[in-house]
């Protein structure tokens, strides 16, 4: 039976079968809690203790994120494995934004340098930098080279007999050797030490003969006489040691390496979210208070957009895979 409806009762009828139909639609729940992010607390999980520079720094960061995002930024420590241990429980969570990563530049170097895969680029998705903690090549002031030429002189009349320090197989100050060693062609030996201090007694003892360090442990050592600075690393000269030059300066062209923190988070997380963060961050760490609590720790705000950040990253992860090679370096 052919059943008739009135123009009205057909309007009404087609208003109904819209309705249902986008009653029933499926619905993209990562898109809806994207739009309310964050609705609840997040976690920004450090590989280091409580007290060191990734930490401190991330810890900066959450306090001003909590204020502005209106949510608790909660700070957790997973030590171990040099980062790994935290690393490889933020690749496992969820992609949500609620569990972040603070690094430092060891999150690249840790996987180049393991004899077992720990974790990989592709298990997270950069969020920011945050800063950047400068470096300095530093002598005794005995020893006898005053400039990174005479350096490279002495090292290059006696291959394989200077040695220098660093805070560990794999740290950031053993690359910034390592980079210096291929860059200028010599061949110089690697000790490494337990940290930084260890690295920088044996210098000032005179029995290391040269070592990187961060500007901050130095600059008592340097104002004291007990070691000479020779160039920074940084591709611009420190504001704290102006009279300094940068490495490229010092006639090693095209050095520049930086300690570098980040924040990271799941791989898949949603670019909405790591676009707001990025933003938040970016801002945070420019703020006069915060750029103040840098300088405690010798360091200086590294703002950069995400894009930028995945960019870095690669080139990063490519840089450090090649002096790994070059130097057959391996996790002790």
């Amino acid at each position: 039976m052919l059943v008739r409806f009135s123009p009205r009762a057909f309007a009404i009828l087609l208003i109904a079968l819209a309705l249902a139909t986008v009653w029933f639609m499926p619905v993209d729940a990562g898109a809806a809690d994207d739009t309310k992010y964050p609705d609840r607390p997040v976690r920004v999980v450090a590989g280091f203790s409580a007290g060191s520079a990734v930490d401190l720094s991330a810890r900066i960061i959450a306090e001003k994120l909590a204020e502005s995002l209106k949510q608790p930024f909660v700070m957790e420590n997973r030590v171990g494995a040099g980062g790994a241990v935290a690393a490889q429980a933020v690749a496992k969570a969820a992609p949500d934004g609620y569990t972040l990563l603070s690094v430092s530049a060891a999150h690249v170097i840790l996987p180049a340098i393991s004899a077992t895969p720990i974790y990989q680029a592709q298990d997270f998705i950069g969020i920011s930098t945050t800063i950047s903690v400068p470096s300095v090549l530093v002598v005794n002031p005995n020893f006898g080279a005053k400039s990174v030429r005479d350096l490279v002189a002495m090292a290059q009349a006696k291959p394989g007999e200077l040695m220098f320090s660093s805070g560990g197989v794999g740290s950031a100050t053993h690359f910034a050797a390592e980079l210096f060693k291929s860059i200028a062609e010599i061949d110089v030996r690697h000790v490494p030490y337990r940290g930084i201090p260890e690295a920088l007694t044996e210098v000032v003892a005179g029995r290391i003969h040269f070592t990187f360090s961060p500007l901050s442990s130095v600059l008592p050592l340097v104002r004291t006489g007990e070691i000479v600075p020779l160039a920074v690393t940084p591709a611009v000269r420190a504001a704290a040691l102006t009279d300094v030059p940068t490495m490229a300066e010092a006639g090693v062209p095209g050095y520049a390496w930086v300690s570098w923190f980040a924040m990271l988070a799941p791989a898949n997380t949603p670019l909405p979210i790591v676009q707001l963060l990025n933003r938040e961050i970016v801002r945070i760490i420019q703020l006069p208070d915060v750029e103040k609590k840098w300088e405690t720790l010798g360091a200086e705000a590294m703002p950069m957009p995400h894009d930028a950040f995945e960019k870095y990253l690669a080139q990063q992860s490519q840089l450090v895979a090649r002096l790994v090679k070059a130097a057959d370096i391996q996790a002790k």
